[in-house]
């Protein structure tokens, strides 16, 4: 409607007819992607990390162009992979600045309409404009062969026998909205019926138009993500082969596009060159040792658990799975604490608290809700650990005086206190080890064949996060495994350019399974 800016995640007009997927996602439009952008990520920082525009040489409609084909390829990869995904309206808060004005000037414009249309005679000019938008939403809504509602939307909402009917003052603007209400409730999905019924209930005309666009809004969405999940088992069928050839695309039109990723398997491969020299040292080699880049690719991966996703930037082939495995990366680093508390807990009182199961999961429950939101800057992690450490104290010492046994002395719970607080510190032994095994646990499951139905067992010290574990494991492998799917052949490209560089490929074969 005329002065309505609220933003939402899709637009009227879309690219995605150059996809493959153009039929089934037409009514799909531009996704604002609130990832890092491709111009930024990929171009300005794989030239000069101070740089803050595209590589000399390229140009902007290119960088644009691959931009728009990433942010398509990222809309389809989150529809496929996530079956929770729809597109939601990005509401501008009302205490800010921008908000305050979107009220004021939305305030102003209904205004407007309310006094052209108590004047005397009314003005109807603004009210038309309304109609005649609300016609193209309706219109918008049909499904093709839906003639017979096509043409009584059009018949009704005549524009042009609106302004003439306007001209002798005999425009019945109720009536028009009456039927633009009864119309909605017949295309609206179920749970837009209350706000039907509201609708229908107002009398003041000029805050049930503004009262219908509103409700429109919310259709327009619900139209989309209905869309959305009518075309999610079409791309999920066709989803390594439409991310492969979108990826294909943005190489042809960008230089140095996969900067990121290259740096990131030499890095693995440096290492394990290294690694491999330090376990026969003094030894001469004719040849450079054997590598198998799938072994080197799955370190890769698992660097990923311990990325600083705030100051350094993901490979190019991850940009799409960037958010999934921050979060999954937060989420295992607060089971790690988790696990740490457990194993020190366990070490300095188990054997007064052995039998006591139900106090285990209190005091897990206790230390993930004083860990939640652990990974956020704004976050004391000493103070955390000290209340977790006060309050593991109460609940063992509760346990042992139900059970009639002595509780904690001063020292042991002094002990206890600090073991905990000494757990937000660098390299902190127990925390090494936790994530050593972690580690272990997480390049078991990269490993399993597709063939291996049970998984792997965790090692010793993590079963208090085994349920949790398992799950983000999961969750992990399922995201390489797509992963290696799409992007298979361009490792394998870059794991030979790397280990030819030299001219000296020993027995390297680089190539790596693409299924």
């Amino acid at each position: 409607m005329p002065l309505n800016d609220e933003k939402q995640c899709v637009n009227e007009q879309s690219d995605v007819e150059s996809s493959p997927f153009s039929e089934s996602m037409a009514s799909l439009s531009d996704f604002e992607c609130s990832r890092q952008s491709f111009t930024s990520d990929f171009s300005s920082k794989s030239s000069s990390p101070d740089s803050t525009s595209p590589p000399s040489g390229v140009m902007f409609d290119d960088v644009m162009a691959a931009a728009k084909s990433l942010s398509d390829m990222t809309l389809a990869h989150e529809i496929a992979v996530n079956e929770n995904f729809q597109l939601k309206q990005n509401a501008v808060p009302e205490n800010s600045l921008p908000g305050q004005v979107k009220r004021v000037v939305h305030q102003a414009f209904w205004d407007v309409v309310k006094a052209d249309l108590s004047a005397d005679p009314p003005q109807y000019e603004y009210a038309i404009r309304l109609f005649e938008e609300i016609r193209e939403i309706l219109l918008s809504f049909l499904a093709p062969g839906a003639n017979s509602l096509h043409n009584q939307i059009c018949e009704v909402l005549d524009i042009d026998l609106i302004r003439q009917q306007a001209e002798h003052n005999a425009v019945d603007i109720q009536g028009l909205a009456n039927y633009v209400i009864t119309t909605m409730g017949k295309m609206c999905a179920p749970v837009r019926d209350e706000d039907i019924r509201e609708l229908k209930a107002t009398t003041n005309i000029v805050e049930m138009l503004r009262q219908i666009f509103r409700v429109l809004d919310l259709m327009r969405m619900d139209m989309t993500n209905f869309v959305i999940r009518t075309v999610r088992p079409h791309i999920q069928n066709h989803l390594v082969e439409y991310e492969r050839n979108k990826f294909q695309e943005i190489l042809e039109g960008t230089p140095n596009a996969l900067s990121q990723t290259t740096e990131w398997l030499k890095e693995s491969i440096d290492e394990e060159f290294l690694s491999e020299t330090a376990a026969a040292p003094g030894t001469e080699q004719s040849s450079p040792p054997s590598l198998s880049p799938l072994l080197v690719l799955n370190n890769c991966y698992l660097k990923l658990l311990r990325w600083d996703y705030q100051m350094k930037v993901l490979p190019e082939t991850l940009v799409t799975d960037g958010t999934r495995l921050q979060e999954l990366s937060e989420k295992l680093n607060q089971l790690k604490m988790i696990a740490c508390l457990s194993l020190i807990t366990n070490n300095m009182v188990g054997a007064v608290t052995e039998g006591l199961p139900e106090l285990a999961s209190r005091l897990k429950r206790i230390s993930a809700v004083l860990l939640e939101g652990m990974n956020k800057e704004t976050f004391n992690l000493k103070e955390a650990l000290d209340s977790i450490g006060v309050q593991t104290c109460a609940e063992v010492n509760k346990a042992l005086e139900e059970r009639g046994s002595p509780t904690l002395n001063a020292e042991v719970q002094a002990n206890l206190i600090g073991q905990f607080s000494s757990l937000e510190k660098k390299d902190n032994p127990v925390c090494t080890l936790m994530d050593k095994r972690i580690q272990v646990y997480m390049r078991s499951l990269l490993c399993l064949s597709s063939t291996h139905k049970s998984l792997p067992p965790v090692p010793l010290g993590l079963d208090v996060i085994q349920q949790e574990l398992e799950v983000l494991g999961c969750q992990f492998t399922n995201i390489v495994n797509l992963n290696k799917q799409v992007y298979g052949p361009i490792y394998a490209n870059i794991f030979r350019k790397l280990l030819l560089r030299d001219e000296a490929v020993g027995k390297t074969d680089a190539s790596l399974p693409t299924n």
